[in-house]
């Protein structure tokens, strides 16, 4: 099975849609995933996942499915007392690697940066909700990694429209990477594509691969 994550196309935040660049980037990135004999279709419920899922949907007839948690982050204060620097997640890896907090800790959740942070609910609720809805399609979560279920069709791929924050989040805990690491790694850019390939032996539990990661090769012309 190949799960593919897709993020938005240029956004406007204020209005959640995309941007009239963001529609020429979902128009190309669709043209470029006709050609990965995608079965299913999936999106946050944020209007820019939505837009750019529905240039796919244009093409492809395929229903949209919307799955809520992989709705954007958010991040602030859990209990009013103040975040450490600013909290903003996305710059945690950096101030983390600044001052020699270790980016791979996997208790990270009880580090300075995320313990009093909303976001931290945020992730762990779309690693719950991940893991749900991977074994709706087929696949296990085991200790290590992801075992295909007998019965289950594993010879497709899935489309996943959603947005870089959440994205992370379910990407690094499919791959058993901690949050402010994934950030570290992967910048997801506008409709940049990411594939994930899961073993298809039916009863075989193995680690998933990154097949690509984010592709964004689609949108070079786009201007």
């Amino acid at each position: 099975m190949r799960i593919m994550f897709i993020r938005h196309g240029e956004p406007n935040y204020e209005l959640d849609c995309l941007t009239p660049k963001g529609k020429l980037q979902a128009q190309a990135a669709a043209k470029r995933l006709m050609s990965e004999g995608i079965e299913e279709v999936w999106s946050s419920p944020l209007g820019r996942a939505r837009e750019t899922a529905a240039a796919f949907n244009e093409l492809s007839g395929l229903p949209v499915k919307i799955l809520d948690f992989m709705r954007e982050l958010d991040w602030g204060s859990a209990d009013g007392s103040p975040l450490f620097e600013d909290g903003h997640p996305w710059f945690s890896a950096n101030e983390m690697a600044r001052l020699d907090l270790p980016l791979n800790d996997h208790d990270w959740k009880n580090g300075p940066y995320f313990k009093n942070n909303i976001v931290t609910k945020i992730i762990s609720n779309i690693e719950e909700n991940i893991d749900k809805w991977l074994l709706d399609l087929g696949l296990e979560r085991t200790a290590n990694g992801y075992r295909a279920i007998e019965g289950k069709k594993q010879d497709k791929t899935v489309a996943l429209f959603s947005h870089g924050g959440s994205s992370s989040a379910a990407i690094g805990h499919i791959l058993g990477i901690p949050f402010p690491q994934t950030c570290a790694l992967f910048h997801f850019g506008h409709t940049g594509i990411t594939t994930l390939r899961f073993d298809q032996t039916p009863g075989l539990a193995s680690v998933p691969c990154i097949e690509l990661l984010n592709d964004m090769a689609h949108i070079r012309s786009v201007r």
